[in-house]
């Protein structure tokens, strides 16, 4: 498969979740992503992290990050460390990283420092809270920033406690806008013949993502606040209902879909009773309208709602991890692809790219192991 970014050369010092997501989104599409790590701390932190490791060095948590990529060990904070590095930055495209917000400008990591060695290299910083603000040498994670930027009390049930997301959407997310930021660097380029940094961080990611309810409260004051079932603050209905088995999420975002939903259901009291008759009067009777839908959908299993609503209204099962991931769509769309390794003889099952490039979707490789680079990169 011919890849758009085949040829663009990528050197990250980065660790954990968010940077190696970042860049692993480029390997997918064809970049040479090359981890700069140091051998004497163990490299990349996530090389470790349990409970399901891969002999020494290597963790099934490491793999999920860093699949398709290279590995060079070099100590930044030596002579020969920093000498070797630019000597890898001057055939290099970008230099990304994803450490804490003063530590860029320590170990030579920014365009300043390197724009002697390549003028047209690009320096994209991923931190916590940002290089330059009073915030830059703390540290920070993800579950942090769904605290402070308001995610946690925009989550749940009203009479619960406040709760963070299952998945860390704040690092992928930041993590997208590294990619994001790179390429458009290194496009800038093309135009100018000089690089630049770019830089994002987890904090401004989170505060962006709260989106629409930010711009109600920046300019009228409203609060969204959690809704009973996850309700859409303002269409009804689009929420978790009861299914005969379990539980399905509507959504009649449309008012076509709700004539739609109740042309299917055949229900006289969702199409006679005022109290449905307009997206406002469903959500201002959200109570009512909820028991009612209730007692159509609990009529039929889950899978049942499924083969009616399908294609027809936004519909979904609510699945737990094991259902989602051997779901008969997701093997028939190949989003499940098994890498070798060597220390799975079965080979190692991953989650695919969620990029198709003329329709066939990019393929990868296993993470590498740490130093496994260094004889092709450095000598």
């Amino acid at each position: 498969m011919a890849l758009p970014l085949k040829g663009v050369r990528i050197l990250s010092v980065e660790q954990y979740g968010a940077g190696p997501y970042g860049t692993m989104l480029l390997a997918d599409l064809g970049a040479e992503v090359i981890k700069i790590e140091d051998k004497a701390r163990g490299g990349d932190v996530s090389r470790s992290v349990g409970p399901f490791t891969i002999g020494e060095g290597d963790s099934q948590f490491f793999q999920t990050f860093s699949k398709g990529k290279k590995s060079v060990c070099l100590d930044l904070k030596s002579e020969d460390g920093r000498a070797a590095l630019h000597k890898l930055v001057a055939t290099a495209d970008a230099v990304a990283n994803n450490l804490r917000g003063d530590q860029p400008e320590k170990l030579g990591l920014t365009y300043e420092a390197l724009k002697q060695t390549n003028k047209k290299i690009v320096c994209a910083h991923l931190s916590a809270y940002g290089r330059g603000t009073e915030r830059a040498a703390w540290p920070g994670y993800d579950y942090l920033m769904q605290a402070e930027a308001g995610f946690m009390m925009m989550t749940g049930e009203p009479d619960g406690p406040p709760v963070r997301s299952g998945l860390s959407m704040v690092d992928f997310h930041t993590g997208s806008h590294l990619a994001t930021s790179l390429l458009a660097g290194i496009i800038g380029v093309m135009r100018t013949g000089e690089g630049c940094d770019v830089d994002v961080c987890l904090f401004d990611t989170a505060l962006h993502q709260t989106s629409y309810p930010a711009t109600w409260y920046l300019n009228e004051a409203h609060k969204t606040e959690r809704l009973t079932r996850g309700a859409h603050p303002s269409i009804a209905p689009s929420q978790l209902f009861k299914t005969k088995d379990g539980w399905g999420l509507l959504m009649c975002q449309t008012p076509k879909f709700w004539n739609v939903f109740c042309a299917i259901t055949g229900d006289e009291v969702l199409t006679s009773d005022t109290r449905f008759a307009t997206v406002h009067a469903r959500r201002e009777n959200i109570e009512a309208l909820t028991k009612r839908i209730d007692e159509i959908l609990s009529e039929r299993t889950t899978a049942e709602w499924m083969e009616i609503l399908g294609g027809k209204v936004p519909f979904a099962p609510v699945l737990d991890l094991a259902g989602a991931l051997d779901s008969p769509y997701a093997e028939a769309i190949g989003m499940i692809e098994t890498v070798e390794h060597p220390s799975m003889a079965n080979g190692l099952r991953t989650l695919a790219s969620p990029f198709r490039v003329n329709g066939e979707r990019a393929r990868s490789s296993r993470a590498p192991m740490m130093g496994e680079h260094n004889d092709e990169l450095l000598k």
